[in-house]
């Protein structure tokens, strides 16, 4: 049994490209930016923003680790 080819809809024209991406491809990281969006805006979890930096914190940490190491 011999596998159909897939043929394009409108040929491209020549000195173009033409991506044509699934519905998911463009759903599922919209659906993600969105989640990740509202738990950083969500206000219950306003009070942990006035606290010390996590960025601060790390890079103490990644500091004490190459200072016991030498």
């Amino acid at each position: 049994m011999s596998a159909r080819s897939h043929t394009p809809r409108d040929p491209a024209k020549p000195g173009s490209i033409e991506v044509q991406l699934p519905w998911w491809a463009i759903a599922l990281p919209a659906i993600a930016f969105a989640s990740l969006l509202l738990l950083i805006l969500n206000p219950v979890d306003a009070h942990a923003a006035t606290s010390e930096p996590v960025i601060t914190n790390l890079l103490e940490r990644i500091q004490t680790m190459i200072l016991r190491t030498t």
